[in-house]
């Protein structure tokens, strides 16, 4: 009886953890896709120039490609900030873009256009891109802008 039970508990242990990466790699699309809106959002009701970019300190913008230690949300000068911490676990997803930051237009919403690529430990095979058109509306999407394959 308790070597049944232990072969079912093997076999589900793979399982468990495909269920698991899966989720915290749509928490960090998730997180990602309300980054952008809430970016589009406030540049264009409050007509103010809105960058969105990855942070370390979650007060400036780190000006790196790799987004994964948060998104930070900044306005003209210092009179805006909003982070926003990526979901799903420590260093389990990570998240990377093609532009150091995406500026959204004040007044018009209108955006860098850019793509950020979400990965985890499964590599290409899973990664998931929020990709965001100049209009500043994202989309999710197993390829990237160009509708090539993800790399991570």
């Amino acid at each position: 009886m308790l070597g049944i039970a232990a072969v079912i508990a093997a076999a589900a242990v793979p399982v468990f953890s495909n269920l698991l990466l899966e989720s915290r790699m749509n928490a960090a699309v998730s997180t990602a896709m309300h980054a952008v809106n809430l970016a589009r959002q406030f540049s264009a009701t409050r007509s103010e120039a809105i960058r969105l970019c990855g942070s370390e300190d979650e007060r400036e913008c780190s000006g790196r490609l790799d987004w994964s230690g948060g998104l930070l949300l900044a306005g003209d000068g210092d009179r805006f900030h909003q982070s926003l911490m990526l979901s799903g676990g420590s260093g389990t997803t990570s998240i990377r873009s093609n532009r150091s930051t995406i500026s959204f237009e004040g007044g018009s919403g209108f955006a860098t256009p850019a793509t950020l690529t979400v990965c985890d430990r499964r590599g290409a095979r899973a990664a998931r891109a929020v990709i965001v058109s100049r209009s500043g509306r994202p989309r999710t999407s197993d390829r990237d802008g160009s509708d090539g394959a993800l790399t991570c």
